[in-house]
């Protein structure tokens, strides 16, 4: 099977709120001549085109549908969808040209979540019939979750706003003399409300060579899932990142890009993945800078690559969650070869 690289990436701007539609298509034009500029491709050169997006997110049906305006009507496509992040596309784009059936691919997600209000929205990913009733919203899940861990001893505010520090351009002390927003979460441990995409390109590595100087080669790539159900796993702890990382060689990282949206999520998947001191984490700013739902995990596999492009890594980890309370994880091993 032939090895897979990534060539390409582009994004949009990371806004609190965009004009337009809510399909997606304002965003996603420009990226797409970005994406096809820097690599020199054209939509005819793209094999298969994947992407990822809510329908709940939207407020309408088969609204990844209308997206697929910003590709054009000609010329024919192959194209799928997963209604998740779209990091989970990339690995359905991963597999096409692993098994042969094309040579390239075109990985897209897009989200604005402006046009409702996630914090609700989010509930509906919860048991439907004894959670989201009760609509616990993302924010206090993420609360209790960062409480367990604090009680247990395995981090302290302090902890919190260190993580935080890294995008704020505050002080510690500065950060915790600022008001609770979910307690023991305040605004600096929570990420933004952000409208925003992303696009990626694949290719086997030898069409990547003809593209990129330095092509980010995927050695690497699994995801696991963890029990939807709150209660019956233990929130402090990310067992299935940490199944992820036991099927991967971490070894030699020295870069990771981690989807945490919270501060104390940030914590759990270093610990989760073994990073050690000397891996530099989220040069981008990750989640807490920006987190457009459905393209933020994506990101974090481009801004990952796009560092192996510019030589400044040897060796990145990428990950992407999706569910409430890291529930489903995706993990990305890239190399310079």
């Amino acid at each position: 099977m032939p090895d897979v690289a990534i060539a390409g990436f582009a994004k949009a701007p990371n806004v609190r709120e965009t004009a337009g539609t809510t399909n997606g298509v304002e965003m996603l034009v420009p990226i797409f001549a970005e994406v096809f500029a820097q690599t020199g491709l054209s939509k005819q050169d793209i094999g298969f085109w994947c992407s990822g997006s809510s329908d709940y997110l939207a407020g309408r049906a088969f609204s990844f549908i209308a997206a697929v305006d910003a590709i054009g009507a000609f010329p024919p496509i192959h194209e799928s969808h997963v209604e998740m992040d779209a990091a989970w596309a990339l690995y359905e784009a991963w597999l096409k040209i692993k098994m042969g059936e094309v040579e390239t691919a075109l990985v897209y997600g897009f989200g604005k979540s402006s046009a409702g209000q996630l914090r609700r929205v989010l509930a509906l990913q919860l048991d439907p019939y004894v959670v989201t009733p009760l609509w616990p919203d993302s924010v206090s899940i993420a609360g209790i979750q960062a409480r367990l861990g604090l009680e247990a001893g395995l981090w302290s505010e302090k902890d919190l706003a260190e993580v935080a520090v890294r995008g704020t351009g505050k002080d510690v002390a500065e950060l915790l003399d600022t008001p609770y927003y979910a307690d023991p979460l305040r605004k600096h441990d929570i990420a933004p409300i952000t409208d925003g995409a992303a696009v990626i390109v694949l290719s086997t590595v030898e069409r990547a060579r003809e593209i990129v100087d330095h092509p980010a080669v995927i050695t690497g790539i699994e995801h696991r899932v963890d029990s939807p159900v709150l209660g019956a796993r233990d929130l402090t702890r990310s067992p299935s990142t940490e199944a992820a990382a036991k099927a991967l060689d971490l070894d030699g990282a020295d870069l990771a890009e981690l989807h945490a949206p919270f501060t104390h999520q940030e914590l759990i998947l270093r610990t989760a993945l073994g990073l050690g001191d000397g891996v530099k984490i989220n040069p981008s700013g990750g989640a807490l800078a920006a987190n457009p739902m459905f393209s933020a995990g994506l990101a974090r596999i481009g801004e990952a690559a796009i560092r192996i492009h510019r030589g400044e890594s040897r060796k990145a980890v990428a990950h992407a969650t999706s569910g409430p309370a890291l529930q489903q994880n995706l993990v990305t091993v890239l190399e310079a070869r």
